[in-house]
């Protein structure tokens, strides 16, 4: 499963009347071959420092925080690792447990062509403990790549934000914007370009988007219900002020219908949901 992703961060409007340099850097990150590109004068090498620090604590590709804590089933839990257990901990509760990242043995299964019912009997993120150290309970393991992403948007937004930045589209593969506003496209795999998104600028800061299409497992899609649900949605694209509940948020919305997906959004306090549907039809919520 060879995967390509480009990142990008594009400084303008805070360097208005000055010639905007860009620098290139081509490597791995979040388990796919990376370009990034910092338009501007965004700084490098703080950037990449922040994306490392972040591969270093939720890669499932190589070492990590992660993948001790999925080995051992237990750990210390870092700052990082506890902000994005306590988010995801949050969307799982007001998703009545459509998020739910002790998918990961499930997924494994399925990805090795069986039919995952054993791995089933482990998910429930309800069942970990994080009071003093991080517990995992017997056969559950994580995975955060349905959060992660946002999560390292904003971290790399506010890491732009303290150098003094005031107007960049930071693109993790979901999306959070410093000044703006910037008009973003909603495409669906099958359907194609149906719709587009404001973000910064008055408007949400943060865009993320799930599509169970954009990577297919043997008997289904990488978007896996916990209790067996099918995806309900082809493209989801959700608006907020946090890239990474957004990005939590979507990944559970692809599983629920329009009303749950509605009580959810108010209770997590997310702007406007975009929904496609098998069909290529567009709603907003």
């Amino acid at each position: 499963m060879k995967r390509r992703r480009f990142l990008q961060i594009c400084a303008g409007a805070a360097l208005a009347g000055r010639p905007a340099a860009a620098s290139d850097w081509r490597g791995q990150a979040f388990g796919a071959d990376v370009s990034l590109r910092l338009a501007g004068e965004a700084p490098m090498a703080a950037v990449l420092a922040e994306i490392a620090a972040i591969e270093d604590t939720f890669s499932l590709y190589r070492e990590s925080e992660l993948t001790r804590l999925n080995a051992t089933g237990h750990g210390p839990g870092s700052e990082r690792m506890r902000a994005v257990l306590a988010c995801a901990a949050r969307v799982h509760a007001a998703t009545a447990g459509a998020f739910d990242p002790t998918v990961q043995p499930l997924w494994q299964a399925l990805a090795r062509g069986t039919d995952g019912a054993a791995e089933r009997a482990s998910i429930g993120l309800e069942r970990i403990d994080i009071s003093s150290e991080i517990r995992l309970s017997a056969g559950q393991g994580l995975t955060l790549n349905g959060i992660v992403q946002g999560y390292a948007a904003d971290c790399i937004a506010a890491l732009l934000a303290e150098t003094g930045l005031t107007d960049c589209l930071i693109d993790m593969g979901e999306y959070a914007a410093l000044g703006g506003p910037y008009r973003l496209g909603i495409e669906d795999p099958a359907a194609g370009m149906l719709g587009a998104r404001t973000i910064g600028a008055g408007a949400p800061r943060a865009m993320a988007t799930s599509s169970p299409a954009a990577l297919a497992l043997p008997g289904g899609s990488h978007i896996l219900g916990p209790r067996g649900e099918a995806p309900r949605w082809s493209t989801v694209s959700v608006g907020g002020d946090s890239a990474m509940l957004c990005d939590a948020a979507s990944t559970a919305f692809v599983l629920m219908d329009a009303s749950a997906i509605e009580k959810a959004r108010a209770e997590l306090g997310l702007g406007a949901v975009t929904l496609i549907d098998f069909d290529g039809n567009l709603s907003v919520i």
